[in-house]
């Protein structure tokens, strides 16, 4: 019940803004009240001048500021305040005049109305809440601002995201009807397998992958799914060994993080290698640290250095953006094998 009272007290602006001119005036009221023990009298002081303090606030905040101050028209704001002080100014002395120096000031009238020293000391005061009110909403401009930067960041980030996830999907499917089409050529028994497995992929990409991270359980199955297809076309000539450690069901890891690395073995190893092909990957989940190394062996005497293509350039800048400063990925092209390690705090 008390929260509820709370949340109304400070999301209700209208009497936000009442509360702030009740204290204004209370305090000015007691202090000037305590220099002669005479609170009543500058509570009416305080009270009868008030509504042009009020008037040249909210023109302050609601027309000058938004219109010539945040814009960065600096010269036209302060003609502009210049000019509204000048009138708050003559309003003010205009009081004084008629209601507060006949009470309790008559000698104040034995100058003429149009007394500058007299009008600028009125408008000056009046300065001291204003200037307050206006540093309460740039501080809530600022704090505003501030919310949407974050706001927009955010989902730049979650667009930029979706984005690179959206690239890994035709990626992954050009390599592997590549594949497909190389075993139909060949009119090969293993081709209604693979387009079997290729839409248990699919599946996986489609639905599995709606959310940035996945459980590490299934992309392991995934990855071992698209190892199945490529031991199709290569044969006895390729030797896959994966080993995970730890436990998989509850840790969760970027979808379709690995398949570029998986996928490069077999583009710049194992479809270049005359000899024997072989892949190791493994999977080492620690409670706070998940080590994943991909290596493969290559054509030494013909292996050349390879441009990063497209899918570890995608890796790379979707690590960034997940784990700024908390991974680590390390790409060794050595003459002989081709080694990946990527380190991921949790």
């Amino acid at each position: 019940m008390l929260k509820r009272k709370f949340d109304w007290l400070f999301g209700n602006r209208v009497l936000q803004h009442i509360l702030f001119w009740v204290a204004h005036l209370v305090f000015y009221a007691i202090l000037y009240g305590s220099f002669e023990e005479n609170y009543r009298q500058t509570f009416l002081q305080e009270f009868i001048y008030l509504p042009v303090k009020i008037i040249f606030t909210y023109y302050t905040l609601y027309f000058l500021l938004p219109r010539y101050l945040l814009p960065g028209k600096y010269g036209a704001f302060f003609a502009w305040l210049t000019v509204a002080s000048f009138i708050a100014g003559i309003a003010q002395r205009y009081i004084a005049f008629n209601f507060d120096y006949p009470l309790y000031f008559p000698l104040g009238l034995q100058d003429p109305f149009f007394y500058l020293p007299k009008i600028i000391k009125m408008f000056v005061a009046i300065y001291p809440v204003t200037f307050f009110a206006v540093a309460i909403k740039l501080l809530k401009y600022w704090y505003i601002n501030q919310q949407e930067q974050q706001v927009l960041a955010q989902e730049k980030l979650q667009a930029e995201l979706k984005f690179l996830k959206t690239q890994i999907h035709p990626h992954f499917l050009f390599n592997t009807l590549n594949n497909l089409y190389a075993l139909t050529l060949k009119s090969s028994p293993k081709a209604p397998e693979m387009v079997l497995k290729l839409s248990e992929l699919i599946n996986y990409m489609l639905y599995e992958c709606t959310s940035d991270e996945v459980l590490l359980s299934k992309e392991v199955k995934f990855i071992r799914n698209y190892i199945d297809i490529e031991k199709m076309r290569y044969g006895d000539n390729l030797d896959v060994d994966i080993r995970v450690r730890g436990e998989t069901h509850d840790r969760k890891i970027p979808a379709l993080i690995l398949l570029p690395f998986v996928e490069n073995c077999f583009k710049h190893g194992a479809s270049e290698t005359l000899q024997l092909s072989w892949v190791k990957i493994t999977i080492d989940n620690q409670p706070n640290l998940i080590v994943i190394k991909v290596e493969n062996n290559k054509n030494g005497e013909n292996a050349v250095q390879k441009k990063e293509g497209i899918g570890i350039q995608n890796v790379k800048r979707r690590l960034d953006l997940l784990y700024n400063g908390k991974h680590e990925l390390k790409i060794i092209n050595g003459k002989e094998t081709f080694l990946v390690i990527l380190t991921i705090q949790t």
